[in-house]
């Protein structure tokens, strides 16, 4: 028998992608999770954080491991924000990487996802309605609220997503060549990048049009209202 998660990291951030993760491994494993103090990502600082992720990535190439990321680009947070919401892109999301290891399920499973929706039951109904071949006999679907805190598995899912999104973060800072933060709308460094990326001749493509943050800052600088982004992106940037 299997155990799959399946966690995201970014929802929230006016900047940078959303992730989705997804960790399976044989059930009998599980016990490598405890010991290695897999769990929710957010209890863990980031250089541990990158650490575990490390063991997983070894992990999955010594064992029957599966460790797998949808990288959701910020046009598509924004087409989906302006059309039928962030709950249904992520159901979206986390079914698509569910039906990349659609081949694992033909034996024992159970799926735990972390639910984004307040129902929980109505967001494994949409995600079961969107894999192929679903439901099979001797697998489950469960979605739980805090389900990275709760199951070992959803919480390595969680570090997977974590640190992607993270990588993906430098790497742009890096390219810019000044500091960008971690993209919440909270964190000062991501507010003071925001004169940087938000300019009225062009917006940085990793920006989320669709935040309020946004369209505050617009406004407030270009007495203006705040265009749509147009769904196939917007102006290349350039410093």
């Amino acid at each position: 028998m299997r155990i799959v998660g399946v966690d995201e990291a970014g929802r929230g951030p006016v900047l940078g992608p959303l992730v989705v993760g997804l960790l399976s491994i044989p059930n009998s494993d599980e016990n490598m999770l405890i010991e290695q103090n897999i769990s929710d990502s957010k209890h863990h600082s980031a250089k541990k954080r990158e650490e575990q992720y490390d063991w997983i990535l070894q992990m999955s190439e010594d064992r029957d491991w599966y460790v797998d990321t949808i990288i959701c680009p910020p046009n598509k947070i924004d087409t989906a924000v302006y059309g039928e919401g962030l709950n249904l892109l992520e159901v979206d999301l986390f079914a698509a990487i569910l039906n990349r290891h659609n081949a694992e399920f033909s034996t024992l499973c159970d799926i735990i996802l972390d639910a984004c929706d307040v129902n929980e039951q109505r967001f494994t109904n949409r995600i079961s309605e969107r894999m192929n071949d679903w439901p099979r006999k001797g697998c489950s679907v469960t979605s739980e609220h805090k389900a990275d805190a709760k199951h070992r598995i959803v919480g390595g899912a969680s570090i997977v997503a974590k640190v992607v999104r993270a990588r993906i973060m430098k790497e742009l800072q890096d390219g810019l060549g000044f500091e960008i933060g971690s993209g919440y709308p909270s964190d000062p460094n991501t507010i003071k990048a925001l004169p940087e990326l938000i300019r009225k001749e062009a917006i940085h493509p990793d920006v989320r049009w669709s935040w309020a943050t946004v369209e505050r800052f617009w406004e407030k600088h270009y007495s203006s209202p705040l265009p749509k982004r147009p769904p196939t992106g917007t102006t290349l940037f350039s410093l």
